[in-house]
């Protein structure tokens, strides 16, 4: 099983001008929805849809994850168009979208969220390994660091989309 290790950051405003400045470059622009299929305590079990707006593309994937924090075990794999569906189709939730704006910034690859059906934009960066995660030190502009603040994970907000449904 594989170690996903990330922080998160609440990001102010997307950073247009620094794209523009090219400070930061642009590598790719995806469309994702995810959905849960089950989640309990610290393990979640959920598929994407998603699709490279520049290319076209479109893959699906089937992921595991357990833990909390900066450090979380995942296992991720890619699955059919048609699995999906019938995942899909079964489950009746209401997928969380989001635009997924992967970067350059100097020499970190940053991951830079917008969802659509809520005003929130995180910006993630992965790393290699706890300590070079703890000793990072983000830009003022990547805004407060909500690595740990679970009222941000994408299963609460996605949990939240699915009450609304039922109101």
């Amino acid at each position: 099983m594989g170690l996903e290790i990330e922080r998160k950051f609440l990001l102010p405003a997307y950073p247009a001008s620094l794209i523009e400045a090219q400070e930061v470059q642009i590598e790719k622009e995806q469309m994702i929805e995810q959905t849960y299929l089950a989640i309990a305590g610290d393990q979640e079990l959920r598929v994407r849809k998603i699709k490279d707006l520049a290319q076209g593309q479109t893959e699906y994937t089937h992921t595991f994850k357990r833990g909390h924090g900066i450090a979380r075990e995942e296992v991720e794999y890619g699955i059919s168009a048609e699995l999906y569906g019938q995942m899909i189709q079964t489950h009746q939730a209401i997928p969380l979208i989001k635009k997924r704006t992967t970067a350059r910034f100097g020499g970190t690859r940053i991951e830079i969220d917008d969802y659509e059906q809520i005003s929130l934009l995180v910006l993630e960066v992965e790393f290699a390994s706890v300590e070079e995660a703890e000793s990072f030190d983000p830009p003022e502009w990547f805004g407060r660091d909500i690595s740990s603040a679970k009222e941000y994970s994408n299963k609460k907000v996605w949990k939240e989309l699915q009450q609304q449904k039922r109101s």
